[in-house]
């Protein structure tokens, strides 16, 4: 064996050596799960009473927490509900926290939700705007990050570049990210965002 190749960093031989860190690690990712939990239980709540607020097959999937170790090398959890994957029609709503970075809500549109939408998104473009959204602009629908190769600021992009996007895409993600320093609200911001984004999709 190339001893060289398992050598340690004096840092990462510091780390090795101590737990601490590593259940420190997993109380957080515990307290996001935590808010993701009250976001759902919040959710359901508002659906409620909204129950027509979006399709019905979209609602009769249960929601959704997932963890992972790994989107770009960092831990993260994300919420999907509404969800619905089939396999060209997507409808989702996906509250995201990824470890180093933010938290972030998703509306995910694809095939027949797409066409359904389109033209609700861009009569609202103005609104999406000035809600600070960005949309997608990657070619791959399960990338999450905020990169400009991935999302534009739609600050960025007037109203005939919009309709261009959209009617030139098989899919499309309207997404806004909020600060980790926001720790302590991050669960009532995510569902202020999530009521307006329902109650608009609705109107």
């Amino acid at each position: 064996m190339d001893k060289a190749k398992i050598r340690l960093s004096q840092k990462e031989s510091e780390l090795v050596a101590n737990a601490d860190w590593i259940l420190t690690k997993n109380g957080i990712l515990q307290k996001a799960k935590y808010i993701l939990e009250y976001l759902q239980g919040q959710q359901q709540q508002f659906f409620s009473s909204h129950p027509a607020a979006v399709p019905a097959e979209v609602m009769a999937i249960s929601p959704k927490i997932s963890k992972g170790e790994n989107y770009k090398g960092l831990p993260y959890l994300v919420l999907d509900f509404p969800r619905f994957f089939d396999r060209e029609d997507h409808f989702a709503v996906r509250c995201m926290f990824w470890w180093g970075n933010f938290f972030s809500i998703t509306l995910h549109l694809s095939g027949i939700y797409k066409t359904k939408y389109e033209n609700k998104m861009e009569a609202s473009f103005m609104f999406l705007k000035e809600e600070g959204f960005f949309i997608s602009v990657g070619e791959d629908q399960w990338e999450h990050h905020f990169e400009t190769t991935n999302y534009r600021q739609l600050n960025k992009m007037n109203q005939d570049e919009f309709r261009k996007h959209l009617a030139g895409r098989n899919f499309i993600k309207l997404a806004k990210r909020f600060p980790l320093e926001q720790w302590e609200d991050a669960g009532d911001i995510l569902l202020a965002s999530f009521c307006k984004m329902i109650n608009w999709l609705g109107s």
